[in-house]
């Protein structure tokens, strides 16, 4: 049976890997629903490729030019976040695949669990600033959530036919990025340029620079903690240059199960869409004899404080996980404009979190709250960069 696939985040890298799969598997997998944040161009040609019933837009300023390009075919074309958090909940959609960057993940996600859809996940915001709420909805609405991040996507294999209450740590390995080896006066002067040069993988702006300050790495200690329901405490991150073990479960006899494979996001999401399958593929394959060496070092906090901070909002937990969010994406965007220091980022998402763990602590937030969390936490952040 083929399955309706709506794309959150079309045109983004997870979103054009996964019409990479589409196109390998058009008798498996439609795309019923593609959005977009602004990227309109890129939209109307993925309209033109994969005929969608539905066609969305973030940015509400570009809904006339694209309803008008997209005029001689037979598509509803919508525009702005509530299209988006509508579009989810169609009837004919199976799977939502939620790869938008960012806070503005979190609505259309919760709207798709609701309705019951399959989410695969890849927006790992969602579960940072609301795991809870993400994970009380989807046991209630029955909702599998299925992670495409490779690190989640390794564990939920290693974890496949075992008893979650025998885990006794989870091993989330981490590229290092490349500031890997740099010293503290090095890392002073980087440009976004310099952080956008990941090593292994092709990833989006945002998250690649996530990824050069470790805090992708604690979005995902704390995606971990929901994903599989275990405490901060026996989630361990390993610093992996390879990116040949995507993670790894140790069990309570001492049994490590791990995932390898090589670094190409396909991968994960082809498994996310096709579980429980397994789906054939022309994906490279890791030559493990070519491998002279896989190795694994301990996280420096001190030279990347972002880790740090993921593991000090959990465990203050309430709204300040939210805090983190909010605070990393002002400064990411900062340092990406040249606004902020590559450093200075760690110092205003701190200052926020101290400033909102103080004076706007909520222990057990609504979605309400949330949402005026995340704007706080944004003017707080905001005022540091001044």
């Amino acid at each position: 049976m083929v399955k309706n696939l709506c794309i959150l985040g079309s045109t983004g890298s997870i979103g054009t890997q996964t019409l990479d799969i589409v196109r390998a598997y058009p008798d498996r997998y439609s795309v019923y629903a593609i959005c977009a944040h602004r990227s309109i161009d890129k939209l109307i040609a993925q309209a033109r490729e994969f005929h969608p019933e539905v066609v969305c837009i973030a940015d509400e300023s570009l809904y006339e030019p694209l309803k008008a390009a997209l005029a001689d075919m037979p598509v509803k074309v919508w525009g702005g976040a509530d299209a988006i958090a509508e579009v989810v909940t169609m009837p004919s959609i199976d799977i939502v695949v939620a790869a938008m960057v960012g806070y503005a993940g979190l609505r259309p996600t919760i709207e798709a669990i609701k309705a019951g859809k399959t989410i695969a996940l890849a927006n790992k915001e969602t579960l940072v600033v609301a795991g809870e709420i993400i994970c009380d909805l989807a046991v209630k609405h029955h909702t599998p959530i299925l992670p495409v991040d490779s690190e989640h996507s390794a564990i939920f294999q290693s974890l496949v036919g075992e008893d979650r209450s025998e885990i006794e740590k989870i091993l989330l390995t981490a590229s290092g990025g490349p500031f890997r080896t740099f010293s503290l006066e090095q890392m002073r002067t980087v440009t976004a340029a310099d952080a956008l040069k990941h090593p292994n993988w092709d990833m989006g702006a945002k998250i690649t620079i996530d990824s050069a300050s470790m805090m992708n790495k604690g979005f995902e200690v704390i995606e971990a903690k929901w994903l599989f329901g275990v405490p901060v405490e026996k989630i361990q991150v390993l610093v992996h240059p390879q990116s040949i073990v995507h993670s790894a479960v140790q069990f309570t006899d001492g049994a490590i199960k791990a995932q390898l494979g090589a670094p190409d996001m396909r991968l994960p999401i082809q498994y996310a869409l096709s579980f429980p399958e397994r789906l054939k593929s022309d994906f490279p394959r890791a030559d493990l004899f070519a491998l002279k060496d896989l190795t694994f070092e301990e996280p420096d906090l001190h030279r990347f404080p972002n880790l740090g901070l993921a593991y000090e909002a959990m465990r203050k937990g309430g709204n300040i996980p939210c805090t983190l969010n909010a605070a990393n994406e002002v400064v990411n965007e900062a340092f990406r404009q040249g606004r902020c220091g590559f450093l200075q980022m760690s110092d205003i998402i701190a200052y926020t979190m101290e400033q909102v763990h103080t004076h706007h602590f909520i222990q057990t937030p609504s979605y309400e709250n949330y949402v005026e969390t995340d704007q706080l936490a944004r003017t707080i952040a905001q005022t540091q960069l001044q």
